[in-house]
């Protein structure tokens, strides 16, 4: 495969996998590699694992191709352990993302293993294969991009970070749109999302990210957005935090809410009244309205009955009512 940008490079390929299902295995790394083979192709051929990886390879996720570059979003309940001897051609820039458990990779030149834990990523140009292993149940995100795009910036550094970095936030919300709308894309989506990938795999690789480029705008908002969700019973939660953690100002996160057609302020106003509207309808009825409002920072209960009414089209009392709940 190539990036030259032909006809065949612009159809995106995607397949979904799970062998954890009863009975899968061992047909379960059969329907992995026939998926990767089908829509991934021979840009990133699938190392040879070892039997005890095949015959045990239970596995959920979903993998992705843009161009020549490809995503895979795995949780690997078994343990894997590539049967390749170390040497060969093999030209990638690789991102290894844990979210859980751990993947050793042996024999860099300047170390002979390492360990990436839960928490980190790894970022590295790969001229020629490396014996790695997963522990199991070891969730990780992958991306494997062409070397030509990042070679010259990485060199032979190993980049090693925190996942939840400012670029690191950025690439992964752009990787997880991808995920979701790869299989829709036309050719000009496939070209802003391919271009998008390389520049903020880039910001990962200087530990910089470039915010007046406009093409990155909707990963910075997807970014942004869950950032606040994970924030949203935080009294400091607004765009000053956003952008502080995001590493950029106010003034450029207001600019790439606006490519959408809202305001940071009001995205978290939103969010906030959709907690407040579940609070309202939860089993327990332990909460409220003066609570709720607390719980989610409003000025008082006046100004969250204000909003919420604005919104809803109802107070919360006659929202709780209609709904056979029981608020305060």
């Amino acid at each position: 495969m190539n990036s030259t940008g032909s006809e065949t490079d612009l159809v995106p390929g995607a397949f979904v996998v799970d062998s954890r299902v009863p009975g899968a295995v061992p047909r379960g790394f059969d329907a992995f590699r026939r998926g990767w083979q089908t829509q991934i192709g021979d840009f990133f051929p699938l190392p040879a694992f070892s039997p005890a990886t095949v015959a045990d390879f239970r596995i959920k996720g979903r993998v992705a191709r843009v161009r020549d570059v490809v995503i895979a979003d795995l949780h690997m309940a078994s343990a894997t352990r590539i049967a390749d001897p170390p040497g060969g051609d093999r030209d990638l820039v690789e991102l290894h993302v844990l979210r859980g458990g751990t993947w050793t990779l042996g024999g860099l030149p300047d170390r002979d293993e390492l360990t990436v834990p839960t928490g980190q990523f790894l970022l590295r140009h790969f001229g020629r294969r490396m014996p790695f292993e997963t522990a199991p149940h070891t969730t990780a995100q992958f991306l494997f991009l062409p070397s030509a795009t990042l070679r010259s910036l990485l060199g032979n550094r190993t980049v090693i970070g925190p996942a939840d970095s400012a670029e690191m936030r950025l690439l992964t919300a752009h990787m997880n749109m991808i995920q979701k709308t790869v299989t829709e894309l036309g050719p000009a989506g496939v070209h802003a999302a391919h271009s998008t990938l390389i520049e903020l795999a880039k910001a990962v690789a200087v530990r910089r990210f470039d915010d007046v480029e406009p093409q990155l705008a909707p990963a910075l908002v997807r970014a942004a957005k869950d950032l606040a969700n994970s924030h949203l019973a935080d009294p400091e939660l607004s765009p000053t935090m956003l952008a502080r953690e995001l590493k950029v100002s106010v003034r450029t996160l207001q600019r790439a809410f606006a490519t959408v057609g809202e305001s940071v302020t009001a995205y978290i106003r939103h969010r906030r009244l959709e907690e407040a509207r579940l609070a309202l309808t939860s089993p327990s009825g332990r909460w409220s309205i003066s609570g709720i409002a607390a719980r989610w920072h409003f000025a008082d209960s006046s100004h969250f009955i204000r909003a919420f009414k604005k919104h809803y089209g109802q107070t919360p009392t006659e929202y709780a009512r209609s709904t056979g709940s029981a608020a305060r």
